[in-house]
């Protein structure tokens, strides 16, 4: 229980400190709340939200669309390990099973939030259509954290969750980037944010390995490593960034081009695992070098976005909740099925089918990245409230969760 414990206080317990001390600030004292919320920092800023004609960098701005960005980097570099080293996660047929039901609990979610909605009508159905990708998140961390204790540290299923969450995690970077945009599409500043992708590869990654052909003391590569480690890749960060920003994407994902170019590790133990802190390259620096400083961001994404009034409940609240603890158990068991048994890619020794209800039921912990969501999706105001609501209700998987571990007589594995 200290393991689990010690995970929470890591990864997630800020985050839930932000998250209740808005939503009792804002059924207390909504005005003040809001006001901070909406706090300017700097008018007529060269970033930040467009506003009469100019940019007003607001204390939302500045956390969910310029320090989430690290999160989202974080989470981007544990999609690019697993997929880029030979022993990734995603790569290979170990992956496909995960895949699918990946797929599964994605298109799940959708067709209840969808489909209830269209049968509330049409009115009801044009004000929450846009929310369609709320239910379609997994928060890594809490889900991680309920399926240890649901399934136990050593069970097969635990390893088939984090799989199924960092390619949920990677469908969500797209849909966020594709369904999303902040503003109105101007594509030809993501050449902007490539080019600096571009140069900041060749120039501080591929050129000083080039030179250091045959040379095994490798004095170019361990030059730029010593003298400007991380300077490069901060400058085209800020650069790509920026970018995104006048692109109409999401600012929130302009780190992503930079993750790929840093140079990494040939291998990963695993995501939340401990001996990464050990690995010397220099993209698992940065993550660690991160890490504190993203847990503060997440206190104050909490604070920011998780403050609505209780009376904000309505239909958009009951819409979340609906594709994230019905669409996503039923998504993830219909299409891991599929992949098991008539398509027989098999799942991991030690688990049963009948677990992958269970893990659907984990998955539909939505939180963070349904809170994020639901802010891109609505515009201030009721139905952006109520959506957020349901972000928020969606804790109650956890309990689903170990209701479902007891009924299917799931037997935890220790390690």
């Amino acid at each position: 229980m200290y393991r689990v414990w010690n995970f929470l206080t890591n990864y997630s317990l800020l985050l839930i400190l932000g998250a209740l001390i808005a939503l009792v600030w804002a059924n207390t004292n909504p005005d003040s709340y809001h006001h901070f919320v909406e706090f300017v920092i700097w008018d007529h800023a060269p970033i930040g939200h467009l506003h009469d004609g100019h940019r007003t960098l607001t204390l939302h701005y500045l956390v969910n669309d310029i320090l989430m960005a690290f999160f989202f980097a974080i989470a981007a570099k544990e999609v690019w390990e697993a997929i880029i080293l030979k022993n990734g996660s995603l790569r290979g047929k170990k992956a496909a099973t995960p895949l699918f039901a990946t797929l599964g609990g994605m298109l799940g979610p959708i067709s209840v939030y969808l489909g209830l909605a269209l049968l509330m009508g049409s009115d009801t159905y044009n004000a929450v259509a846009n929310g369609w990708a709320i239910p379609t998140a997994t928060d890594i961390a809490f889900s991680y954290l309920v399926g240890r204790i649901v399934f136990g540290a050593g069970h097969p299923a635990v390893r088939f969750l984090l799989l199924l969450a960092i390619a949920d995690d990677a469908a969500g970077l797209i849909i966020l980037a594709v369904f999303y945009p902040s503003g109105d599409l101007a594509p030809v500043w993501l050449l902007f944010s490539f080019g600096a992708a571009l140069a900041v590869y060749i120039l501080a990654n591929w050129l000083p390995r080039r030179l250091d052909r045959g040379n095994q003391a490798r004095p170019n590569s361990t030059w730029v490593r010593k003298n400007l480690h991380v300077l490069p890749y901060a400058i085209a960060a800020c650069a790509s960034w920026y970018g995104f920003m006048r692109s109409g994407l999401h600012p929130a994902l302009g780190l992503l081009p930079i993750v790929v170019t840093i140079p990494h590790a040939d291998r990963a133990f695993g995501i939340f695992s401990e001996a990464e802190q050990y690995l010397t390259d220099l993209l698992n620096q940065i993550e660690h070098a991160l890490k504190h400083p993203v847990e503060v961001v997440l206190f104050f994404f909490g604070l920011l976005n998780a403050g609505v009034e209780f009376s904000s409940m309505g239909d958009a609240t009951w819409l979340v909740l609906a594709g994230l603890l019905i669409g996503k158990p039923v998504g993830i068991l219909i299409f891991g099925w599929i992949a098991a048994v008539p398509l027989r890619l098999g799942i991991p020794a030690g688990m049963r089918i009948i677990d992958l209800v269970v893990v659907g039921c984990v998955a539909a912990i939505g939180f963070t990245v349904s809170l994020f969501v639901a802010s891109v999706a609505f515009d201030p105001g009721p139905v952006q409230d109520a959506a957020k609501m349901g972000a928020l209700f969606s804790f109650a998987a956890a309990g689903v969760s170990i209701a479902a571990g007891k009924i299917f007589r799931v037997q935890k594995q220790t390690l």
